[in-house]
């Protein structure tokens, strides 16, 4: 049991007022219980972490670097966490359970994957749960259930799952144990996203499968957004757990501008507080981004340079070799802008550009990225160039149009191509160029961050590199796919009698450095959810930041109905994104030709 720390009741209980001598007397009472309490609680807290050394640990940590039981943010002062995420009802005061020890080893997770038979649950979440499972990240009591409308059995469900789960490369002697071992731990109930009878249906089972043990629970929305609101309201209000912690993480978009983001993010939190909502963003989980704040603050050859006096220009850039086959429908409602540059790049960039946080904490790291946001020149249509793929043969095979998918109106304007050039107006980085490139049908599969360093003044090799001095540029390139590595573009001399030079790479090619597998994005997400990291996960102001910039530009190109320019499918995009880049005197760093292309 804690100690109960004690203060002397206040002078204001009594009924006369103190002499000098009492004052004197109380001053020597008070410090001597202030030592004291100091003495104590000193003693409580070695007392606790020799307790806790002596308790074996895992060994495997959440995102944040701290080992999965290790005292955080979400512990209290004892080391017992604090379940303090229960959804109640509107109106209901909220209450802070301290768990015990015992109690802490009896509790037991459900994830519920609510649109279980559509492709992302398929192919993403299922898959990441078993890797977690696989790597015995996943706590000793846990259940899986699937939700949909589809009329499926537990075994229809684990029937499909298992098509789409792989081991770990190098582990892969008791894959088909593991498989049959989560496989039997995975259960379905069918039933309407909008009906809380059916959510009590789940509730039962859910029940049945905690066997009165402290239950919390983690719904994951995988259904399209207009359905959000009725599964947070039928999962507050009927299989919420009762004595325990319910997260509900939610997929994007979120919105489709500021008016119908901030509309969402009011009726979630008519059923949620707004610690439990995991707004998830992918790309935040993967290796290369997570890298990018620890090469920047963890390397004294990179901090220094980190800001207008070093850097030239930033690029940010993403492009798929595929057009919109199967999400034609989807993403004519959408577009590239707001399927990738306003979410997963403005979020790299945002990670980029950041002072150094306080702490790692999640809350210490997302000010610093709204700070970035808020500080954002607003776009201008002239700093943007959209474009849209049209059909194309090549090599005797012929690729479609964007209009061909027949989930596409013949007229549309949507864009499958965005180049944007935008501007943080703070010390740091006024007047750098940061330039967003994203687009589909292109001529390779890739995302990047690409560092352009500004020129040597006075470079006493100049006329090595003749008139072109951006060939001598110094480049760091985080290639986040595929392929990941980190390579610093430099010049030096070419072995010889002569003064020749050349640019080289020093590179990190993880591939070669790194012989494990590298988790996929969910993996990561999915455990600092369960952990209730929220590091990687937006925050409903930052998703208000991004919405603001964004949204008057999106507003201006569909009023004015401005015609994307068309390219080819397979090309490199359309010319009008070398102008762009030419206008802030800048070349795309994707253009040559290089040892990881």
């Amino acid at each position: 049991m804690a100690t109960r720390l004690m203060t002397p009741p206040s002078s204001s209980s009594t009924n006369f007022s103190p002499s000098s001598s009492f004052n004197n007397e109380a001053k020597l009472f008070t410090r001597f219980i202030s030592r004291s309490r100091k003495s104590c609680l000193s003693t409580w807290v070695s007392q606790i972490h020799s307790k806790m050394n002596a308790k074996k640990h895992f060994r495997l940590k959440s995102s944040n670097g701290h080992p999965l039981n290790a005292v955080s943010l979400h512990y209290g002062l004892d080391g017992k966490p604090i379940a303090k995420e229960n959804i109640e009802s509107p109106g209901k005061e909220r209450q802070s359970i301290l768990i015990s020890e015992a109690e802490k080893g009896e509790s037991t997770l459900s994830i519920t994957v609510v649109g279980a038979s559509g492709d992302l649950a398929k192919k993403k979440i299922f898959p990441a749960l078993f890797a977690l499972f696989y790597e015995d990240c996943l706590p000793e009591n846990f259940t899986v259930f699937g939700y949909a409308r589809t009329k499926l059995t537990d075994e229809e469900l684990r029937n499909m799952i298992s098509k789409t789960l792989t081991c770990r490369i190098d582990k892969r002697e008791n894959c088909e144990d593991k498989m049959d071992q989560f496989l039997k731990r995975c259960f379905y109930q069918a039933g309407q996203y909008n009906s809380e009878e059916h959510f009590s249906e789940l509730d039962k089972k859910l029940k049945e499968k905690e066997d009165g043990k402290l239950s919390n629970r983690l719904f994951y929305l995988s259904v399209p957004p207009n359905i959000f609101v009725d599964v947070v309201r039928c999962a507050s209000c009927s299989a919420a757990s009762a004595n325990g912690w319910t997260r509900v993480i939610v997929e994007k978009p979120f919105g489709r501008d500021s008016e119908s983001s901030g509309e969402l993010t009011r009726c979630l939190k008519q059923y949620l507080n707004e610690d439990q909502i995991f707004r998830i963003d992918h790309y935040l989980g993967k290796e290369l981004v997570e890298n990018l704040s620890v090469l920047r603050f963890s390397n004294l050859v990179f901090e220094p340079l980190w800001s207008r006096n070093y850097i030239r220009n930033v690029q940010l850039i993403f492009s798929e070799d595929f057009g919109t086959e199967g999400r034609g429908g989807y993403f004519d409602n959408y577009g590239i802008i707001r399927d990738i540059m306003q979410n997963h790049l403005l979020q790299i960039l945002a990670l980029f550009a950041m002072e150094t946080p306080v702490s790692l904490d999640a809350e210490d790291i997302r000010n610093e990225k709204v700070k970035v946001l808020r500080s954002m020149k607003p776009l201008q249509l002239e700093d943007v160039i959209v474009g849209q793929y049209k059909g194309h043969s090549k090599g005797g095979r012929s690729y479609p149009a964007y209009t061909d998918d027949p989930m596409v109106p013949n007229d549309s304007l949507t864009p499958t191509f965005a180049a944007a050039a935008l501007f943080i107006n703070n010390a740091r980085w006024d007047g750098i160029p940061f330039l967003m490139k994203a687009g589909k049908a292109l001529h390779t599969k890739r995302a990047e961050i690409r560092v352009q360093f500004r020129h040597v003044p006075g470079n006493l090799y100049k006329r090595n590199f003749g008139t072109d001095l951006d060939k001598a540029t110094n480049e760091l390139v985080l290639r986040v796919q595929p392929d990941e590595a980190i390579y610093l573009k430099i010049n030096n001399k070419v072995p010889g009698l002569g003064m020749r030079l050349d640019r080289s790479d020093l590179n990190l090619l993880y591939r070669a450095r790194y012989r494990k597998e590298i988790p996929d994005a969910y993996e990561r997400l999915l455990l600092d959810a369960i952990e209730g990291e929220r590091r990687l996960f937006i925050r409903s102001d930052e998703l208000d930041a991004a919405w603001a910039l964004f949204t008057p530009l999106l507003k201006e190109l569909e009023e004015k109905k401005i015609v994307p320019e068309l390219y080819p499918y397979g090309s490199r995009g359309p010319v009008g994104a070398h102008y762009l880049a030419a206008k802030h005197n800048v070349r795309w760093g994707d253009l040559g030709n290089e040892m990881y292309e």
